[in-house]
């Protein structure tokens, strides 16, 4: 199968799963402490996944100065790019509560939402992409971090959406078009990247890094403590762990 191909199948595989996260936050009344544990379990994934899947590769490749400097470039265009988005409406697009505006209460959330989702998958599937570039074969950890975690965001994103009216048109049409946009994205990463130096490679995973770790602080741990209960921190470590056992075991 040629590289960029299946950089595409891993992209989608992993964006399914917010097909299905927001076919169950939707369809179904899931109670939100069980969406707090879920969401919680997925940030847990994902900062494992940041830590020794992206920053310390990055680390090992380039040294602290780049990849420090890299994972704050991505920090700092996810954040300006989703203050943009959460002036717009788009500000808990990940939230199953209330917190989500109507189309009626706020024109043009729906739009803003689902760029805010947008941003939020794609460097992740740029990441998915790029990681066939080093060993010829796609990074298992990665794949299943983002797989992981993309289930409880459709599935708090979801619920948020159909307690705010939206239609199951936009929902579904939304992560579908999500999903084959992580496709698209991790083509991307694996196409444009083939012929960069490692050195350019490793920069542009710190930068994904930041990016990503941004994303969780600002849309997945406030949903996780929404409805926190004892045992939330246990869960978010053990989401860490799940991670890290994979990434030893790949």
């Amino acid at each position: 199968m040629p590289g960029v191909v299946e950089a595409g199948t891993w992209g989608l595989v992993a964006g399914a799963a917010l097909v299905v996260g927001a076919a169950v936050g939707f369809l179904l009344r899931v109670p939100g402490k069980v969406i707090a544990t879920v969401m919680a379990f997925g940030a847990g994934v994902l900062l494992s996944a940041v830590s020794f899947e992206l920053i310390a590769e990055a680390h090992e490749q380039v040294g602290l100065a780049p990849t420090a400097l890299g994972a704050t470039v991505g920090a700092l265009l996810y954040t300006g790019a989703n203050v943009l988005l959460a002036r717009r409406g788009a500000r808990h697009r990940k939230r199953s509560g209330g917190q989500q505006p109507s189309e009626s209460e706020r024109a043009g959330s729906g739009t803003a939402i689902a760029l805010g989702a947008l941003l939020d998958g794609v460097p992740e599937s740029m990441v998915i992409g790029t990681s066939l570039l080093g060993g010829g074969a796609v990074s298992v950890v990665t794949v299943a971090a983002v797989f992981i975690s993309n289930v409880p965001e459709g599935l708090s994103s979801a619920a948020g959406m159909r307690k705010a009216g939206r239609s199951p048109a936009y929902v579904f049409g939304l992560w579908t078009g999500i999903a084959v946009i992580s496709a698209l994205a991790a083509m991307f990463g694996y196409a444009v990247l083939g012929g960069a130096p490692p050195e350019v490679l490793a920069t542009i995973t710190a930068l994904a890094g930041g990016a990503i770790l941004a994303m969780v602080a600002d849309t997945m741990i406030p949903e996780a403590f929404e409805d926190a209960h004892l045992l939330i921190g246990l869960v978010t470590v053990a989401g860490f762990l799940v991670a890290f056992t994979l990434s030893t075991l790949e």
